[in-house]
């Protein structure tokens, strides 16, 4: 199953995202990950983040969630995770 992490930052937290970044990034490396990025404010700066994984069920995502070198460096004011169904684009399986 798909499942999405919806995470935004405390405010004035850029220092800490950037000085956690490559922890955050070498985390994801070895995940099930489909997708993932920053979440942008209205000037362009990194404000959350948006994970995409395919993981078995809620508990385990909530469990790679809270290991996120971000969520242990305390950088999220707030951590939503949603069951995410993939609608479009069509694969070429699901076009005939």
């Amino acid at each position: 199953m798909l499942f999405a992490i919806y995470a935004l930052d405390k405010e004035n937290s850029i220092e800490l995202r950037m000085n956690t970044r490559e922890a955050h990034l070498a985390y994801l490396i070895d995940s099930p990950l489909v997708f993932a990025g920053p979440l942008l404010d209205d000037e362009g700066i990194m404000c959350g983040s948006l994970i995409v994984l395919e993981m078995d069920n809620i508990s385990q995502v909530k469990n790679f969630a809270d290991n996120d070198p971000y969520a242990v460096a305390g950088l999220f004011k707030n951590v939503e995770i949603r069951h995410f169904v993939k609608a479009f684009p069509l694969d070429e399986t699901s076009k005939s």
